[in-house]
């Protein structure tokens, strides 16, 4: 199976930098719940066995690994934003302004951040936009783990208040079940109401 590597994190090195952060983002497709972005710095030559695009692991893997990534990171930081949030903003923008917070308020200055496929204008540092990041850049696999996990934890709680909905299986995607539910109790405070399948079923609740 393919590997992430440093190798982008050492050219940036041998140019003189040394806090260069991965970025990635979990949640953004979900139809409940926020959208969540990771930042990690690593150190040079970090052994991380196991670490790769968080939606090759399974849950269980992810956990562990989280636990692994957080011990060995220099720096790290997620940034939520509010189901609230993405409808007022529109999801893109949503996702790019998580991207942002994740790396300007990491506890060390980033020089430069690497990010899974979006390029962010308003980074606080210069960035490079990497397609597949998360599958070939270690530092921005090991944020796809931080940001899925986190995510993860935070639908499990939110299951607690919304039971009925199922939220610690499918952690708010758009499954069958899910879709059920809606149908069934109409939609929560955590729903997405920008994304169609919510205001579909809120324009037929109205009728």
């Amino acid at each position: 199976m393919h590997r992430p590597t440093q190798i982008m994190e050492r050219a940036l090195r041998k140019a003189g930098l040394t806090v260069i952060a991965g970025c990635d983002e979990a949640g953004r497709g979900a139809w409940a719940g926020p959208l969540v972005a990771a930042a990690v710095v690593l150190p040079e030559n970090v052994r991380l066995p196991g670490v790769r695009d968080s939606k090759l692991l399974s849950e269980r893997q992810r956990e562990r690994l989280y636990g692994m990534i957080t011990n060995k990171a220099l720096a790290w930081n997620a940034a939520i934003i509010t189901a609230e949030c993405i409808d007022k903003h529109g999801v893109h923008k949503a996702n790019l302004a998580a991207l942002c917070q994740a790396v300007a308020e990491l506890p060390v200055r980033a020089e430069h951040a690497l990010i899974d496929t979006f390029h962010v204008e308003t980074m606080p540092c210069p960035s490079t936009s990497v397609l597949h990041g998360d599958r070939n850049v270690l530092s921005i696999a090991a944020a796809s783990v931080l940001a899925k996990v986190t995510r993860d934890r935070i639908m499990i709680e939110l299951h607690e208040l919304f039971p009925q909905y199922g939220f610690v299986r499918h952690k708010g995607y758009g499954t069958k079940q899910h879709q059920q539910a809606l149908e069934r109790f109409g939609p929560t405070p955590l729903h997405r109401t920008s994304f169609a399948p919510i205001a579909r079923l809120a324009v037929l609740r109205a009728m």
